[in-house]
């Protein structure tokens, strides 16, 4: 399906008059169900309402890796990557391996975090001290556990894995039978479900060393590290931990006056994001963007951050 076809679907799929046009920007993002689809949703209305020439439409896909494909064979604009999945996708390595796409980074809009979350009767207090703990290492299938999996192997770590869903990991977390799993945090706070477990359960949250953070900084150019200020959740002090990036990723299909008019209506908008998604409430796009970042910016992405004065570190530079 071309991307002129599927412009005419969705226009066709929306009963809302305001739908009724063609768009001539297509924004991939995921689930209808989840959250990031209600943020796509905003950032196709600060398009519509602000950046003049262009209109945008949604479109519910399967996320990063669906996205990208779709970016690739000229079926979408941009769309939703998350910053793991984008730097394999630009260096061509594992999913892609040997197939380098054109993909480079428009923003970040958030962060997950990967919190190590123990109990606290389970007296595990690093990393080394899993080795023969029963763990989850994130929803099978999950980017948590395919990146806790290689995190632990790259620092030649140890843990007995158990697998489950999320609700079946916090009962047994609960109930004693896993001494804790590896769970996505919410910005800079732990989730519901770590939440949920801490009512009644004591939890630690088990952090790098800083021979480890620098380990995976050197070996493992997918991922960042990051610190955690005290208060992730009552009674957790400050910790340092990996992450990956959830943010907007286009092809070189986009012009760059196109890409900086789209980027600069984002970066300005105070009200619309903040009401799709809460936690972007006292973020910085381009904080979490120099922060997160793994793959070139877009050129036209680009030039706006160097017009606010913002230095890009090596990897956000785009090719000369």
């Amino acid at each position: 399906m071309t991307k002129r076809t599927l412009a005419l679907s969705v226009a066709m799929l929306c009963a809302s008059p305001a739908f009724a046009q063609q768009s001539d920007l297509l924004i991939g993002s995921t689930s209808a169900s989840s959250s990031h689809y209600g943020y796509f949703v905003a950032v196709g209305q600060i398009v519509n309402d602000h950046v003049e020439g262009i209109s945008a439409a949604v479109v519910e896909t399967g996320a990063t890796m669906d996205n990208i494909r779709r970016m690739s064979r000229g079926q979408m604009d941009l769309g939703l990557v998350t910053t793991n999945v984008a730097q394999h996708a630009v260096a061509g390595t594992n999913d892609f391996d040997g197939n380098a796409q054109d993909l480079s980074l428009l923003w970040v809009y958030t962060g997950a975090p990967q919190n190590v979350i123990v109990r606290r009767d389970a007296g595990l207090d690093n990393l080394e001290a899993l080795a023969g703990a029963r763990i989850n290492p994130g929803i099978r299938g999950s980017a948590t556990e395919s990146t806790t999996e290689a995190v632990f192997a790259t620092l030649g770590l140890e843990a007995e894995w158990v697998r489950g869903s999320t609700t079946d990991i916090v009962d047994a977390i609960k109930d004693n039978r896993v001494a804790g799993y590896v769970k996505s945090g919410s910005g800079v706070r732990l989730d519901a479900s770590t939440m949920d477990v801490a009512t009644f359960t004591p939890i630690d949250v088990l952090g790098l060393t800083p021979e480890q953070a620098d380990q995976l900084r050197a070996e493992m150019p997918d991922i960042s590290v990051v610190d955690i200020p005290e208060g992730a959740a009552d009674g957790i002090p400050a910790y340092t931990t990996w992450s990956f990036g959830v943010g907007v990723g286009a092809t070189s299909e986009l012009s760059e006056e196109d890409a900086y008019k789209i980027v600069s209506a984002v970066m300005a908008d105070e009200t619309v994001q903040v009401n799709a998604l809460a936690e972007l409430r006292d973020a910085s796009l381009a904080e979490l963007t120099l922060q997160y970042g793994t793959v070139p910016l877009h050129p036209g992405a680009a030039r706006w951050f160097e017009e606010h004065g913002h230095e890009l570190p090596e990897q956000l530079r785009p090719a000369e």
